[in-house]
């Protein structure tokens, strides 16, 4: 290119040029930063991202034709240790005296689809149901990972001395049907997981809790057909929308997404998504689902992050709605959960669905509701009146991304001025080294001459 050609140019030009130059590699570098940021993993999105745990990543037997599973949770905890005494933020947020003078969940069954449930810790002893099964060696009222007592205990842990933990429903009954979590090469995949749907429903369980979805989010035809016929059965199916959303991107998990399936997100303190929720259009409602406290194999309680925890809060409403109206159809228990959960616009969206679930605005509303949620009438003003700004805790999710934006512009622009900067220094030193040079030679050559002709 003719523009880039300095041989036998003066100083200024190939000053000129290097600025030119220079110049280029500022949009360069500001070009690829774009794009490094475009594509960054979770980890550089948000540094939380990367502390993103799982009780034992991807399990299963891997047989043909069936889906291994990943529990979604986030915490190892020591089992057999102390309760902890304070209530947890979960409950806090909660008027649980008014929420049970509604129900308090008796007479209802939520069948616990997961590693098993150990019912030698104090606050489960009397809230199992008879018939529990394992899928996967041992009983159902085993569990080695710890996993499923903790989701048991979110929804009907009962009181006790010491500590401020409950479950949301303390006099629901909990039927564990371990589909996983067991010794050896017996695993469970989505064959285990399809028995023991089919079997829930047998038992009559009306509400059922998965806290799990399908490895590398595979759909699955048994699986399919076994919460079909679950949701054709009556059964309200309350599963984890899992934790792979650090990056913001929709994806379907199963069995989430399949049809008739109350897929919860998690929420945080300040009832926003929680970084690692994924997100979705079949995300139908969020729960906290950070920092839970929960019961844990021998005793005690421990705290964990996931969707596996905010899935069991919703189903610990949902048998607090069947226990108040009998009657009422899994799409009507569904659809009360939705409408009335807090959410910052009319209709659902992709991070949190209808909303955070509101456990006593859910109670309190005795009207019957329709099998399917509708947007919030548009708000209405009239001349005069003063509408409120929306109040948010903390950072709303839309200001931290911009935030991060910024920084990484800003660090982007800083290294290209350096770079361009340092190049153009380097540039006019050589330029000026090269001058002297050149004159130097010039001089040495006339000097010769001189000399010569004085000979």
């Amino acid at each position: 290119m003719g523009g880039l050609n300095v041989e036998g140019q003066t100083a200024r030009s190939r000053s000129r040029n290097s600025g030119t130059r220079a110049l280029r590699r500022v949009f360069g570098v500001l070009a690829a930063t774009g794009i490094c940021f475009a594509s960054a993993p979770p980890a550089f999105a948000d540094p939380a991202a990367a502390t993103r745990l799982a009780d034992s990543g991807a399990r299963g037997s891997g047989s043909p034709g069936s889906s291994n599973f990943g529990l979604s949770a986030s915490t190892e905890c020591v089992f057999g240790g102390d309760v902890i005494k304070s209530t947890p933020w979960s409950l806090q947020r909660i008027l649980l005296d008014q929420l049970w003078e509604q129900a308090t969940g008796k007479n209802v069954t939520v069948a616990v689809i997961d590693t098993g449930v150990d019912d030698s810790n104090r606050q489960l002893r009397g809230a199992m149901a008879p018939g529990s099964k394992s899928y996967v060696g041992g009983s159902g009222t085993e569990d080695i990972e710890g996993h499923g007592t903790r989701v048991a205990g979110i929804i009907a842990a009962r009181p006790l001395k010491g500590t401020g933990f409950v479950g949301i429903a303390p006099d629901a009954k909990i039927l564990s049907l371990r589909y996983s979590g067991g010794e050896g090469e017996k695993q469970g995949d989505s064959g285990t997981m399809s028995q023991a749907i089919s079997a829930a429903v047998a038992a009559g369980a009306k509400i059922i809790n998965i806290s799990s979805d399908t490895a590398d989010k595979e759909d699955n035809e048994g699986l399919r057909r076994a919460v079909a016929n679950a949701v054709d059965a009556g059964a309200l199916i309350v599963a984890a929308a899992g934790n792979d959303g650090a990056d913001g991107k929709s994806a379907d998990t199963y069995p989430a997404s399949y049809p008739g399936v109350l897929a919860v997100a998690a929420s945080d303190r300040n009832d926003e998504r929680a970084f690692f929720s994924q997100a979705g259009d079949f995300v139908d409602v969020a729960a906290p689902g950070v920092g839970m406290v929960s019961t844990v194999p021998v005793n005690g309680q421990c705290t964990a992050d996931g969707t596996s925890f905010a899935a069991p809060y919703v189903a610990g409403v949902a048998a607090l709605l069947k226990e108040k109206h009998p009657t009422w159809k899994a799409a009507q228990i569904a659809t009360r959960i939705e409408e009335t959960a807090q959410r910052p616009g009319r209709g659902p969206n992709r991070f949190i669905g209808w909303g955070v679930v509101d456990p006593v605005a859910a109670l309190s509303d005795d009207s019957t509701p329709g099998t399917s949620p509708k947007p919030d009438p548009p708000a209405t003003v009239r001349s005069g009146e003063v509408v409120p700004m929306a109040v948010t805790m903390g950072e709303s999710e839309a200001e931290r991304e911009r935030r991060i934006a910024i920084y990484v512009l800003g660090t982007g622009l800083a290294l290209a001025l350096v770079v361009a900067g340092s190049g153009v220094a380097v540039r006019d030193w050589r330029s000026r080294r090269g001058g002297r040079g050149g004159r130097a030679g010039q001089v040495g050559r006339a000097g010769r001459s001189g000399r010569a002709a004085g000979q």
